[in-house]
């Protein structure tokens, strides 16, 4: 029906949903450690080309398929509010069987939208936001150019619980380096604790060739943490965090130890499982993945 331009990315959740690129490649495109849309010129696509899409869904035989559907790429909800509103419109009109659609978005994005515009975005249908926070201490957002501050993150929260949109926050297992891994991991746990998002993940440092942290850590100048230290970090995150109900996920295929479960209920048995597979050595390998 039409082509992806470039790699999909996407979060794993919506492995069965209808992917539509609303913008091409990341608006910021700036992060050290992040290879996902360097080969990607950032573009926001024009409407009729979107349209275009959703109709020859709607066309198809796989219009009923869908049940969600996910606006790519790296952060679509710097799209201009009327525009999204138009094309959520036109997802509710061609494609009546979606029940949910989602976005990846920056905190900046978030802050950009007034209350208003997030409201009517929610009234649309956009219901789910990803935003990938990565840590919550300043410095180490600083040292990875994210753009955003601890401060902010928890603001965009708020203005998202408002408006009744949904939350999914990642963090990164190891982005802090050997220098700073209980820093990191209590700088997660109190900014998860503030934001209270309905979801959090955590991923595992991965690191590619090209990206300005692989150059850091070819050239001695960050030190990559040790498995026993990512499962460190998780405990202090999991000793550490208040976040009621929020569902929480470490269960990537970069991760050491598959987790999952909902804060603060399960944090015992969370904490259990860790202990479980430090005592006995489990440890799924993932250096497989990436380039180191």
């Amino acid at each position: 029906m039409f082509n992806y331009e470039g790699t999909l990315y996407r979060p794993p959740s919506e492995a069965r949903s209808l992917i539509i690129q609303i913008t091409i490649g990341c608006a910021h495109n700036t992060c050290t450690f992040c290879n996902m849309y360097k080969a990607k010129t950032f573009r926001i696509r024009t409407e009729e080309e979107i349209l275009a899409e959703l109709r020859a869904v709607a066309g198809s035989p796989y219009r009923d398929f869908f049940r969600r559907v996910f606006f790519a790429d790296g952060d679509a909800l710097c799209v201009p509010t009327d525009r999204l509103l138009r094309l959520l419109a036109a997802v509710q009109e061609l494609l009546p069987s979606v029940e949910r659609v989602s976005s990846y978005a920056t905190a900046a994005d978030v802050l950009r939208k007034s209350p208003e515009e997030l409201a009517a975005l929610r009234a649309a249908g956009l219901s789910l936001v990803y935003m990938g926070a990565e840590s919550g201490d300043a410095e180490i957002l600083r040292a990875i150019h994210k753009g955003c501050t601890p401060e902010e993150y928890a603001a965009a929260a708020d203005r998202l619980h408002e408006a009744g949109i949904g939350n999914s926050v990642t963090l990164i297992s190891g982005l802090g380096g050997r220098a700073a891994v209980e820093r990191h991991a209590l700088a997660c746990a109190e900014l998860i604790s503030a934001m209270k998002p309905e979801f959090c993940s955590f991923l595992t440092l991965r690191l590619y060739k090209g990206t300005p942290m692989y150059d850091d850590l070819v050239s001695g100048r960050f030190e990559r943490i040790t498995d026993r230290e990512v499962l460190k970090e998780m405990v202090l995150f999991l000793e550490h965090v208040d976040a009621e109900g929020t569902v929480f996920r470490s269960n990537h295929a970069s991760n050491y130890l598959p987790l999952a479960g909902t804060l603060n209920r399960d944090i015992p048995s969370l904490l259990s499982a860790i202990r479980y597979a430090e005592a006995h050595g489990y440890r799924r390998a993932f250096r497989e993945y990436g380039d180191l």
